[in-house]
């Protein structure tokens, strides 16, 4: 066994150097800071509404523990089961309004704008 010293040592600058290199953790991930990301959080979207310009690619992460889906309305998209920290992306090359929601939790949906 390591002493707690010598563990810290080691760990905290390998920490830090994964950080820098933007290497995942298995610790509870940072939602997405990016434009055009979605985060599925405590059974929603957040935002609930998102307006982009024609051939933006948008993505959704999901953040909660369960699995989630997105889902269009008019059958345009529709991502797998997603799990934690999985994320889902399409691309919207025509303008329009596009709602989708989560074919799992119906109770959550949500909107695109493009303009």
């Amino acid at each position: 066994m390591i002493p707690n010293a010598v563990s810290r040592a080691f760990i905290v600058p390998l920490g830090a150097a994964a950080l820098m290199l933007g290497l995942s953790s298995d610790l509870q991930a940072a939602p997405s800071t990016e434009a055009n990301t979605i985060v599925l959080e405590n059974f929603h979207f957040a935002p609930t509404s998102l307006t982009v310009t024609a051939g933006t690619t948008v993505s959704w992460q999901n953040l909660d523990g369960e699995p989630h889906t997105v889902v269009s309305s008019d059958g345009l998209f529709r991502s797998a089961g997603l799990d934690q920290n999985d994320v889902f992306t399409f691309k919207f090359d025509t303008p329009g309004t596009y709602k989708f929601l989560c074919s799992i939790h119906p109770h959550m949906m949500g909107t695109i704008v493009v303009k």
